[in-house]
């Protein structure tokens, strides 16, 4: 077996952080609290680095529009059209920011949570305690209206439900 075919060997083969980000993990009942631990920090890990990959999308179709925006003069509703979406480009990489520092605020506490709680059962019900304060204080400041931000710890509190909750085996 040579380097290449080692090479090819491994990826294929499914690391456990993206076993443990998986939107689909269902943990057993007798599963250790540090895997737990584990999967929320690989789940979030992995969202950030999709909510990423969404911005430079997004950032590389802004790009193509301010390019054909200043290449040929156009008609008023051509121009209206490009600008509308231009506008509606810039607002879906505001909210992919918005969900990023989420995300990325969620990682710190979660880490924060790590310093101050023994790691065990109670520490992802804390962290989940945390989330809840941030949702709740997010609610009263948008009128109860929902923001990327509001969305994004809605997920990160579903994550640490799904993983929290125990499953018997089937």
């Amino acid at each position: 077996m040579d380097f290449d075919d080692e090479l090819s060997a491994q990826e294929d083969q499914t690391g456990s952080d993206e076993l443990l980000s998986d939107d689909n993990l269902r943990l057993p009942a007798s599963a250790n609290p540090l895997v737990r631990l584990h999967a929320v920090r690989a789940w979030l890990k992995r969202k950030e680095k999709e909510t990423t990959m969404d911005m430079g999308t997004v950032a590389l179709v802004l790009q193509e529009l301010q390019i054909s925006t200043g290449s040929a003069p156009l008609r008023r509703r051509a121009y209206q059209e490009l600008t509308e979406r231009l506008q509606s480009q810039q607002n879906a990489f505001q909210s992919a920011q918005e969900r990023l520092a989420t995300y990325e605020e969620a990682g710190e506490m979660l880490e924060d949570c790590v310093n101050h709680v023994t790691v065990g059962e109670r520490l992802l019900v804390e962290y989940y305690l945390q989330i809840e304060d941030l949702i709740q204080t997010g609610l009263e400041e948008s009128n109860q209206a929902t923001t990327p931000r509001l969305e994004a710890l809605f997920e990160v509190q579903n994550r640490i439900e799904r993983v929290g909750v125990s499953y018997e085996e089937d």
